[in-house]
């Protein structure tokens, strides 16, 4: 049974299809039937993943060919969500590098691809869009290659096998010059190529967690890698934790995978990707073994979290109205529930009993926290993100991020200019075609708000990516934000007269007919201080008319800001107030006075 199974993952840069190729493979293995209407991103299950066409969490999923079976695991393309990534990388023997054959490797492609190599996984190089107008996949071939060497790796993972696919259109081929009509030539690829798990069947039960979950009707399940011996459903078996305490429990439910779904297995062997139920209290990363002979897995390291804010308790005037969650104890009942699953989240206490202090990844990790949290029914102020300092031999260091963006040539001007006040240091500038690619090595200060900068000065026309590249020394001060904001005086609602006589003072984050309160942001000034405006002032009436005097009122469309945008705009003394259903801009101090006297101190 060892020898027929193949572990794998997925592993590539954002938008290069890999949920796309999972989607092709399941197709040719017939796990749908003829008349079964298949979804696009099969895997994309969570709402926010649907919405936003991204990978979130990673997935497994088993499919049989020929005889062997092969477990896949999807995991997400963003550098926010590495932590997914990391501790996937555990569970399987190889891994399918996934590249775009017209943009090559991106950043992420360089950080999933350093973690895998460092574990000794040997990759298979998939080229994918082959298909696409512009590809290059002879050009992309030689950048991969280049790629292995500069992160160092072995001889024999630097004799990769090549795979080229259009995983939309389905089809796959071992060299550009052999067409074929389906996937068959990279199943033959990974039967070939990946080895069967290694492992003692004879040797004591061990696994290692690498992800948790949880069902209304079991309980709390755990799955992972057998890494040696086998397991049988109603056996006893060990819990061993992090710190290396031992408790036992009988495994009351014991599920494999085939396809897409989960189905009740009697036992599981060496090398299987399995999910198990029984064991109240478990956490990613400790180890389940025999009960008689219990010794536990080492666990891969997850890099630290580079980002922080404070999560608040909702203290506004409008508080309560439209959330169901939004005292302390609900908010931090819901933090240590993320933190059971989501590896790379920190939490910890401030000394004010209303703020938790969160930390992750990077501005999208916790603003997609954020937004699940608000979809629950949450309410709660989130202040403005910060980088993580760290003193290395009594120097201050902060994180560095690899920055790479894409952009037509008539505007990388604009872009390197607005890089050097952000301390950027350009590392390449690649010639693509019609576009250029600028790569920076910049501080993750230097990125809050810059992504709004870059589209504006480009006319949406730049793709940014960027990934971690390493602690280092403080670069210095960098400029905040250039321009102040407008701060509503009183509470009420917002008229068409009173937002008509504000539109020359600077952009209007809400239309007329909003509940507005004081101290909340109600638009940008374009000026850079800020100013106190009344947006609910009414007209008063007479019954004298004056010609001119009654002409039509047009506004301006408001600008909604997203959560993202709305966390990259605040100041250091501003929040955002999040609802299930508003999202607003506030004054940490509502009362200008308290306002005066904290720009003064």
């Amino acid at each position: 049974m060892q020898e027929k199974i193949r572990n794998i993952a997925i592993i590539a840069h954002v938008d290069h299809g890999k949920t796309t190729l999972v989607d092709a493979m399941l197709k040719q293995s017939g796990v749908f039937r003829e008349n079964e209407a298949i979804t696009e991103r099969v895997m994309d299950s969570n709402d926010l993943e649907k919405e936003r066409g991204i990978t979130i969490l990673a997935k497994n999923l088993s499919i049989h060919h020929g005889g062997y079976k092969i477990n896949i695991v999807d995991t997400p393309g963003h550098a926010d969500f590495g932590g997914e990534v990391e501790r996937v990388l555990k569970m399987v023997d190889s891994v399918l590098l996934l590249v775009d054959a017209l943009d090559g490797p991106m950043p992420q492609t360089r950080f999933v691809l350093k973690k895998s190599l460092d574990l000794g996984l040997k990759p298979i190089v998939v080229i994918n869009k082959v298909d696409r107008p512009g590809a290059r996949p002879a050009e992309v071939v030689d950048m991969v290659f280049d790629l292995f060497c500069e992160l160092q790796a072995s001889d024999a993972q630097l004799d990769f096998a090549i795979c080229y696919t259009s995983a939309k259109m389905g089809y796959a081929m071992r060299e550009m010059e052999h067409p074929s009509e389906n996937m068959e030539p990279l199943f033959e690829l990974i039967k070939e190529n990946v080895h069967p798990p290694e492992g003692d069947a004879a040797a004591p039960f061990q696994l290692l967690v690498t992800n948790i979950d949880y069902n209304d009707y079991i309980g709390r399940i755990a799955t992972g890698k057998i890494f040696n011996g086998k397991v049988s459903s109603g056996e006893t078996v060990a819990l061993i934790k992090r710190d290396g305490t031992i408790s036992k429990a009988r495994v009351t439910k014991l599920l494999g995978y085939e396809g897409l779904k989960q189905v009740e297995i009697a036992e599981a062997f060496t090398g299987d990707i399995v999910t198990i139920a029984g064991f109240t209290e478990v956490g990613i990363g400790e180890s389940l073994a025999a009960a008689d002979n219990p010794i536990p897995l080492p666990y891969v390291a997850i890099d630290e979290p580079t980002l922080s804010m404070n999560f608040i308790v909702n203290s506004s005037p409008f508080a309560g109205r439209e959330g169901k969650l939004v005292t302390s104890r609900n908010i931090r009942e819901r933090l240590d529930r993320e933190l059971r699953t989501n590896v790379s989240l920190r939490v910890s206490d401030t000394s004010n009993a209303d703020t938790f202090q969160v930390s992750g990844r990077g501005e999208l990790h916790l603003s997609i926290l954020i937004e699940n949290m608000r979809r629950e029914g949450f309410e709660m102020a989130v202040s403005k993100p910060e980088v993580i300092m760290r003193m290395v031999n009594g120097v201050r260091h902060e994180p560095m991020e690899y920055l790479v963006v894409d952009v037509p040539a008539e505007y990388q001007g604009a872009i390197i200019e607005r890089m050097g006040p952000r301390k950027g240091e350009m590392a390449a500038m690649t010639p693509m075609g019609d576009t250029i690619r600028l790569e920076f090595i910049v501080p993750a200060r230097g990125l809050i708000g810059l992504r709004g900068e870059f589209l504006t000065e480009t006319r949406g026309t730049a793709v940014i990516t960027h990934t971690f590249h390493e602690y280092a020394p403080y670069k210095g001060e960098i400029p905040g934000r250039k321009n102040g904001v407008l701060i509503a005086m009183e509470q009420g609602e917002t008229t068409a007269y009173s937002l008509d006589a504000l539109q020359p003072r600077g952009i209007l984050f809400l239309g007329a007919g909003v509940e507005v309160y004081g101290g909340m942001i109600v638009g940008q000034h374009a000026k850079d201080n800020d100013l106190e405006v009344n947006p609910c002032k009414g007209k008063k009436l007479t019954n004298v008319r004056a010609s001119g005097s009654d002409d039509a009122i047009k506004l301006t469309p408001p600008r909604l800001l997203t959560l993202e945008q709305a966390l990259e705009f605040i100041d250091e003394d501003e929040l955002v107030e999040v609802t299930p259903m508003s999202i607003r801009l506030r004054k940490k101090f509502l009362d200008p006075n308290m306002r005066k006297r904290a720009n003064r101190s």
